[in-house]
């Protein structure tokens, strides 16, 4: 027991400096016969996803499931990796599981109410409340209307402060709360992310209607004066996401990590708020960079200049899932094994039409999608 011990902290420390292969190489000859015990098993998982290998991490996480349906973790791990390639059916029912764990328990209701369970429910209340960050509501908020059709009960949506005006300008809702407040009575609820399972969301019903978000007409107004004058095209940037986010090392970047994009005949726009967003004051040499994040209050400033750029390129963040809302054009720069709401192996999403990717060929290595993108955007100055 003490050498298994041992040989965890071995491995989980490589697993904190990144190699990978490494950790694989010391605890394939332990597991080598097929079986070995299960905290080995869930290391090699560890090991195997940052690396691509993505099915073998499937079969080793179905197999960890069955021995311990118990273990809400690796439930959580099962439907990442299944909604990563694609198996909707068994991604959203695992998805389910995600609550009571270290990183979700600041997120979780204890509603006294049943949840909806996609059955019609006339004469009913359905309260929806979103649950976890902005980008995951921009991406799910979609389906409050489908929810309203199918179920044919009046439609509480519950949404952050934050999106309040944004949601007021969306469909699908008889009434509109604030999270935090004490919602009126309802009969039933489900979380927004919890509606693609107890709807059985599949790839075919994506994306339904484009756009489903919309600028507010004033705020359009003013940044349309306040980018008149900027050559065009204008092109919105975003470098970095929420330093909160598990995620964030892999997918995030610095400003002077995105120097092969400075092209001439360019504006750029730095839309990136945060800690992060003092860097827009020391641009790449070439990059012409106009700071906005002081300018932007809240994300209604945002939508309005997604609503008014030529595109916007960014990490994987939440105006990314903005812009595709607004059916606004989009580049997303991702990390060799992206977050599984954007698959593998593709260029595009079922989520945007307006939306494309660019992936890492390897992990931590930015230079193959950074080239395409550059590319990409020469010819969208030249017109080609």
């Amino acid at each position: 027991m003490t050498e298994i011990a041992a040989l965890e902290r071995q491995v989980q420390a490589l697993i904190a400096a990144g190699r990978f292969a490494a950790a694989e190489a010391l605890l394939r000859p332990h597991l080598a016969s097929g079986s070995g015990p299960i905290p080995l098993w869930r290391l090699l998982a560890r090991t195997l996803r940052p690396q691509g290998r993505i099915a073998e991490t499937r079969a080793i996480q179905e197999l960890l499931v069955e021995a311990v349906p118990g273990d809400l973790p690796g439930r959580f791990d099962l439907a990442e990796t299944a909604l990563l390639l694609g198996d909707f059916e068994r991604g959203w029912r695992e998805y389910h599981w995600r609550y009571s764990l270290p990183h979700t328990t600041r997120i979780e209701r204890k509603v006294q109410r049943p949840r909806w369970d996609g059955r019609r429910i006339e004469g009913k209340t359905l309260l929806i409340h979103d649950e976890q960050g902005f980008g995951d509501t921009f991406q799910f908020i979609r389906m409050v209307p489908w929810a309203k059709a199918r179920g044919g009960a009046r439609l509480i949506l519950e949404i952050a402060p934050e999106l309040l005006t944004l949601a007021r300008r969306t469909e699908g809702f008889d009434q509109l709360i604030t999270r935090g407040t004490l919602p009126p009575a309802f009969d039933v609820h489900c979380e927004m992310m919890s509606l693609p399972m107890v709807m059985g969301l599949t790839l075919a019903d994506l994306p339904g209607k484009i756009p489903y978000l919309a600028p507010d007409p004033q705020r359009l107004a003013r940044w349309r004066r306040r980018l008149a004058k900027l050559p065009r095209p204008l092109v919105a940037l975003v470098w970095a996401g929420r330093p909160e986010h598990h995620n964030d090392a892999n997918r995030s970047t610095a400003l002077a990590g995105l120097a092969p994009l400075a092209l001439p005949g360019i504006t750029f726009l730095a839309v990136q708020k945060g800690p992060k967003a003092a860097e827009a004051k020391a641009p790449p040499t070439g990059m012409s960079l106009v700071p906005l994040g002081d300018e932007i209050r809240d994300f209604e400033d945002t939508t309005a200049i997604l609503a008014i750029a030529d595109l916007l390129i960014s990490v994987d963040s939440s105006p990314v899932h903005l812009a595709g809302a607004l059916g606004r054009p989009a580049w997303v720069l991702l990390p060799f094994v992206p977050d599984w709401r954007w698959l593998l192996e593709r260029e595009d999403t079922p989520w945007y039409p307006s939306v494309k990717l660019f992936r890492q060929d390897r992990g931590g290595d930015w230079s193959g999608a950074l080239a395409r993108a550059a590319a990409a955007l020469a010819a969208l100055r030249d017109g080609r």
